[in-house]
């Protein structure tokens, strides 16, 4: 078949599976680039090229039961970078992304930067990229999103520091940073039900979810840590979860941080906050 009916072929069998037929033809597009090795701009003009994907059944498959296309191909994109995931890392989220640059446009040159909570990696490997002879930790209790990470770090020609540590204990013996970064688990598990299979069916479970009844755990652990560890004027970031940002001020700012800054992404959600020790 062509690569055009190979396209049409995935779209019309994965409908079922998304929202919008647009969603579904991105997925499409995105799965035979992958697999024949194409950007987005060489798939057009090679669309009516035979092309031989001798395991399209089984995507299809795969793509039929909503496992997440990351997880086919085995990579996402982050921060123009290429990082390789698998089922037992989350998949990096375009949002993270606005949170990144933000640190990366406001560092110094040889900034110190720990990442709690590191997954695929992700945050700590875009930093070390975007930000001049920073110096990167990155932690992660899940020996697979360690293995993971080390991974990517090589394969994007970074050198990061990966240790594991558990985000809810006292970690602080790590050492003194100039920024602690984190995306940690913020999505109350009676969200549970109302998310999506691509989502609750694939990604760790453990890399998602908080107790309805402490919602900010994760947060807090991390202040306290942050309090011992960050240098002078050294800065804490957090993604959070759209619904708790005002708590997470208030914490913040009884906890002692100063100018804290409650910041909305580029749909207006308020998913960003940062602030200074």
């Amino acid at each position: 078949m062509t690569v055009r009916e190979c396209v049409t072929t995935i779209e019309r069998a994965i409908l079922c599976v998304y929202n919008e037929q647009r969603e579904a033809i991105a997925v499409a597009r995105q799965v035979v680039s992958y697999l024949l090795g194409y950007n987005f701009s060489q798939l057009v003009l090679n669309y009516d090229s035979e092309c031989n994907i001798p395991n399209l059944d089984e995507i299809i498959t795969k793509l039929q039961a909503s496992c997440p296309v990351q997880y086919i191909v085995g990579q996402s994109e982050f921060c123009s970078l290429t990082l390789h995931v698998q089922p037992g890392v989350l998949i990096p989220r375009p949002e993270t992304e606005e949170l990144v640059m933000q640190i990366i446009n406001s560092s110094k040159t040889g900034a110190t930067v720990l990442d709690v909570g590191t997954g695929s990696g992700a945050i700590a490997i875009a930093i070390a990229k975007g930000v001049a002879q920073s110096k990167v930790t990155a932690i992660d209790i899940s020996d697979t999103a360690l293995g993971v990470a080390a991974k990517n770090a090589k394969q994007n020609g970074v050198d990061i520091t990966l240790l594991k540590r558990d985000a809810l204990g006292d970690f602080s013996d790590i050492g003194k940073f100039d920024i602690i970064v984190s995306n940690p688990p913020y999505i109350p598990e009676s969200d549970y039900v109302s998310m999506r299979a691509n989502v609750v069916d694939y990604e760790p479970y453990i890399a998602l979810f908080v107790p309805n009844d402490d919602t900010l755990c994760f947060y807090r652990s991390i202040a306290k840590n942050a309090l011992k560890m960050l240098n002078s004027e050294g800065r804490l970031y957090f993604e959070i979860y759209e619904h708790f940002g005002e708590q997470i001020v208030s914490m913040l700012e009884q906890m002692g941080f100063r100018d804290v800054t409650l910041a909305k992404d580029i749909f207006g959600k308020s998913r960003m906050v940062w602030c200074k020790r």
